[in-house]
């Protein structure tokens, strides 16, 4: 019991790594793409919760925050949304209000 115990904590806390490094990707390329930089250290877990994904599997729903500049001196906020390992949705701050993108 105790085995098992430890290797489904294993597995959690593997899948949270991978699952971060998918979500620092994605807000890279996403900053790249408008010019902006992804400031440092700032991708951050905000929620987790079992979901079911776009075919019905159930996975955790992870949310990571973030910050990013395209002046150099404007903080502005954004959100990337996980089903699993995979991008659900990212949403942006800008001037003109917040920008959501879908993932295909």
């Amino acid at each position: 019991m105790l085995l098992g115990l430890l290797a489904l904590l294993a597995w959690f806390w593997h899948d949270a790594l991978r699952t971060r490094e998918a979500a620092i990707r994605y807000c890279t390329t996403a900053c790249r793409n408008m010019d902006a930089i992804l400031l440092d250290q700032t991708v951050a877990l905000e929620s987790i919760r079992p979901a079911r994904n776009r075919h019905g599997v159930m996975v955790l729903r992870r949310i990571y925050g973030f910050d990013f500049t395209v002046a150099g001196y404007e903080r502005r906020r954004g959100r990337v949304i996980m089903s699993g390992q995979q991008l659900e949705q990212m949403q942006i701050d800008s001037t003109q209000g917040t920008t959501i993108e879908m993932s295909s």
